[in-house]
């Protein structure tokens, strides 16, 4: 009998710093570049998956949950590949131009529809959004807590778990009553390599994909319909650098320097 449900909600992400913006969109280009698993989200998985095997793993059942385009399937098999049981993808063009807020609120969807998840983890942020919104915001939709930057989780049964959080100055312990979400950081552990088995498993996994009806969702609750933000423009800072070279004597470069500081405000 499973007595825990771990959902790990994970996100595909530009496989490399050389970010592309479309001027007119406003939205990354993603044609011709390799995508992954959000780094901060591998640790979450990883975790997921030593729970399970540190406390019984009868008792413990894995998902990765993941929204996003048809081709973020191939990361949820990677999450299966490393030893998740299961994994979901919500993908619906319903979905699609959603902030943070709409984010969670599809994810909280697709996590009620599996049904009696105590426990959710999530990355401590994503390479692209970089907001470290998303799990506060979700555990808000299913009121329940949140506790972020959890660096070890001590213990764990059906209705309480035991962690250290790591903060600036000090670690703080918690002892947090089921059901949660956490974020985590990547101090809490390193997360491993998919095995021969891992790798099979994956590639004969089938992964269902709901869209908007399947999780029961309000459309103007979802995607650029249920965001109360919008990106209205990206784009690179313009950087100029100026140099002037004070010649003359010692005196004199000292007089204009002081003058040009003034004129600047700087003293």
């Amino acid at each position: 009998m499973i007595q825990v449900k771990i959902a790990v909600c994970i996100k595909q992400v530009p496989g490399t710093t050389e970010i592309k913006i479309n001027p007119e969109t406003n939205t990354l280009i993603r044609e011709g570049v390799e995508n992954i698993i959000n780094p901060f989200d591998s640790y979450a998985i990883e975790e997921a998956v030593r729970l399970k095997e540190r406390f019984n793993d009868e008792n413990i059942e894995v998902t990765a949950l993941s929204m996003g385009p048809p081709q973020s399937i191939e990361i949820l098999k990677e999450a299966i590949s490393v030893g998740a049981d299961s994994a979901v993808l919500l993908s619906d063009r319903a979905f699609a131009g959603a902030d943070t807020w709409a984010t969670a609120s599809t994810l909280a969807k697709g996590i009620r529809k599996i049904g009696d998840c105590r426990l959710i983890i999530l990355g401590k942020q994503t390479l692209d959004g970089d907001t470290g919104q998303v799990g506060p915001e979700l555990a808000q939709k299913m009121k329940i807590p949140f506790l972020g930057y959890v660096s070890c989780i001590t213990e764990l049964d059906k209705n309480k778990m035991r962690v250290k959080r790591l903060m600036e100055d000090r670690y703080e312990t918690f002892e947090i009553n089921l059901p949660i979400a956490i974020s985590v950081v990547k101090d809490i552990n390193v997360p491993r390599v998919p095995s021969l088995r891992g790798k099979m498993k994956a590639k004969n996994a089938v992964i269902p994909v709901w869209g908007a009806k399947e999780i029961e969702a309000d459309e103007k609750e979802v995607g650029l319909s249920g965001s109360y933000t919008k990106v209205v423009k990206i784009f690179a800072p313009q950087i100029k650098h100026e140099t002037k070279i004070i010649e003359g004597a010692i005196e004199e470069k000292v007089e204009e320097l002081h003058k040009i500081l003034k004129e600047l405000n700087v003293l």
